[in-house]
């Protein structure tokens, strides 16, 4: 699985990131997974085409002293359709520049 990471979070990161997915994105089933939804913006042709599938989201999955982002582009109402893909460059781009913008927003420095 292709994978953006931040690691070595400190532990008062952590807490204030957890916080801040939870109030924001908190909808999985999963403790310490959760959702994003995808900019619709940024969909490709396919995932535009494909309205039955939308939205679409990416899986960031919160640990102790890290963060992965899942770069697989998914929806929650199939598990395998052709608008399931790992993002674009733009996709990823919009991706760890939303991150960015909320470790600046809690005042961490990654």
């Amino acid at each position: 699985m292709k994978q953006y990471v931040i690691d070595e979070l400190r532990i008062e990161d952590h807490e204030q990131i957890k916080a801040y997915l939870d109030e924001n994105f908190r909808d999985s089933v999963f403790d310490g997974v959760y959702w994003i939804p995808l900019d619709q913006g940024i969909l490709t042709d396919i995932q535009k085409k494909h309205t039955d599938c939308q939205p679409f989201y990416v899986a960031i999955e919160l640990g102790q002293d890290r963060m992965s982002c899942e770069l697989l582009v998914r929806t929650k109402t199939r598990m395998r359709c052709d608008c399931i893909r790992y993002a674009t460059e733009t996709q990823m781009n919009w991706l760890i520049q939303m991150l960015d913008a909320i470790f600046e927003k809690l005042g961490i420095k990654a």
